[in-house]
């Protein structure tokens, strides 16, 4: 099969590789498209994620596609089954996927949509109602909100109940975008008073629940944004792995302050993950209420292309393979 190789760090080829057998357990899916996220450009660095990279590693961590073999174990899965799914070494012509981590595809889901939701859904359903612990009519800021997995995520917060919800960006064109996903208020997060105007925006109680993709420089200034009693839920990084605390307002404020990733979860808790985001969320995800705008897809012979195009961070919703 063909697949997207790390040859070095920074470097992506198409090569040959064998196509992977399942294990009892999983089945083998013959990849019809794969979501990019950041966590490529990690991979395809040459870096470790999830302890998988370096050379010879394939990136890719989300796919739809066709169940061509079930493993021994597998029940409720079948030959020509359309699945989507969160997975290993996505950017290949075929792939294995655990069924705790895959879902067959509602009839109207095709597959370029079904292949750029799996690790938003996990991951935005997981931030807001399990570790966020949203409570209808509750207020939301989500930091990095113009990413794929913002976009989806002020949907679920809206979907979910959330009495106002808020989006964060720097980019100006896509900040004022941000309403047709659900936004009830945009903030630009490069004016120094944004905090002060996410409390006007909450009637200077402060927001409820703040999910961060950015950390970095904006902690203190979501700290200073959240209510009493608030929530901040860490989930990305992209303003840095490192900045200033203010651990006197942190517990002047009572704040929880949750970190989450899916690096160091075992498969028992990805499923759980799925098990509780198929429970709140699939009826919307089949009807096509929850949504994402596809930016640009590129050819799997052209994946070092893609990622290229996703470092240069220029585009709006997600960006795909398609094989």
């Amino acid at each position: 099969m063909k697949a997207a190789v790390v040859a070095s760090p920074g470097v992506v080829e198409i090569r040959d590789a064998p196509i992977p057998e399942p294990g009892p357990d999983e089945v083998l899916v013959k990849v019809k498209a794969a979501g990019l996220n950041r966590a490529d450009l990690l991979v395809a660095m040459g870096h470790f994620h999830g302890g998988r990279g370096g050379p010879g590693a394939i990136p890719g961590i989300e796919c739809a596609g066709e169940v061509v073999r079930a493993g021994a174990s597998v029940t409720g899965f079948n030959q020509g089954d359309r699945v989507m799914g969160s997975v290993a070494s996505a950017f290949a012509e075929y792939v294995v996927v655990n069924v705790a981590r895959a879902s067959i595809l509602p009839e109207r889901l095709d597959w370029l949509r079904a292949a750029t939701m799996p690790t938003a859904l996990q991951t935005m359903h997981d931030a807001i109602v399990t570790n966020g612990g949203l409570k209808k009519g509750e207020s939301v800021l989500i930091q990095g909100a113009s990413s794929g997995v913002g976009l989806l995520g002020m949907q679920i917060a809206k979907f979910m109940g959330a009495g106002l919800v808020m989006g964060a960006s720097t980019n100006p064109e896509r900040r004022a975008r941000l309403k047709e996903f659900g936004a009830d208020v945009a903030i630009d997060t490069t004016d120094p008073e944004w905090p002060g105007k996410v409390r006007a925006a909450t009637g200077d109680k402060g927001v409820d629940l703040v999910i961060d993709m950015v950390s970095g420089g904006v902690i203190n200034g979501n700290m200073q944004a959240a209510a009493l009693l608030g929530r901040i839920v860490n989930v990305g990084r992209l303003g840095g792995m490192k900045g200033e605390f203010d651990y006197d307002l942190h517990a002047l404020k009572r704040l929880k302050y949750i970190g989450v990733t899916f690096r160091t979860r075992t498969l028992a808790e990805v499923a759980e993950i799925v098990r509780r985001m198929r429970a709140d969320l699939w009826d919307a995800v089949e009807s096509g209420q929850l949504a994402l705008p596809i930016s640009r897809t590129f050819p799997l012979d052209e994946a070092a292309e893609a990622l290229a195009h996703m470092k240069a961070n220029l585009h709006f919703g997600k960006i795909a393979l398609v094989m």
